[in-house]
């Protein structure tokens, strides 16, 4: 009955991908909660004074929305990484964390763009934080492709792949963003939009190429 326990004690302070779940989950939790601070409308005011502040509480909820929004699509693709995940390399291990303190970083960019979306450096560095998540989140992709998925044709690695290709263009319509903000921030955050029909377009392409 000792010899089992003795083989497990070298693994019990290795992160597995249960522990690593397990601490995503918590600090996307955080993350999403301390989205949502900064956005308030002081109490005992005349009718004008809350409507003009109600008004001025829209771009902090709008930042929120935006931002919640994007970080409920990373804790999804997170868990879609970690569940299939069978062993963990150092490198993974180190990618994750990455990850997650640009993850737990966010409520500041958020917090910015709300307060000086016409400041180009706060749009650049919610930008920059964007593209880093997303990177991130592609190099992990393409790190366990092959783990995940030995067979390449498969639909599911087939599957994979397009997402994989989905996430990086989004890492580059935000990197691109950024210099256009130092031009025009309106501009720069519209551009953001172009994420969803590239998405759909990437999708319909994918679907459309011959199976083997």
């Amino acid at each position: 009955m000792t010899e089992p326990v003795a083989e497990t004690r070298p693994h019990e302070n290795e992160p597995s991908p249960t522990r690593l779940i397990a601490l995503s989950d918590g600090i996307y939790a955080i993350a999403m909660t301390l989205l949502v601070i900064d956005v308030s409308v002081p109490a005992h005011l005349d009718d004008a004074g809350f409507h003009k502040a109600l008004g001025e509480a829209l771009p902090g909820i709008g930042a929120f929305a935006l931002s919640f929004s994007l970080l409920s699509g990373f804790w999804r693709d997170h868990r879609r990484v970690l569940t299939v995940l069978p062993t963990e390399t150092p490198l993974v291990t180190r990618l994750i964390l990455l990850g997650l303190g640009l993850v737990a970083l966010l409520p500041f960019p958020t917090g910015l763009l709300a307060e000086y979306a016409s400041h180009p450096e706060a749009v650049a560095l919610y930008a920059g934080t964007m593209t880093a998540i997303h990177g991130v989140h592609v190099a992990l992709l393409l790190l366990t492709q092959r783990q995940v998925h030995p067979s390449p044709k498969s639909p599911a690695a087939v599957a994979r792949r397009r997402f994989t290709v989905q996430l990086g263009t989004s890492a580059l319509v935000f990197a691109l963003s950024i210099p256009l903000a130092y031009i025009n921030t309106t501009a720069a955050m519209c551009f953001w939009v172009t994420i969803v029909p590239t998405h759909y377009l990437i999708g319909h392409y994918w679907r459309r190429l011959p199976r083997p």
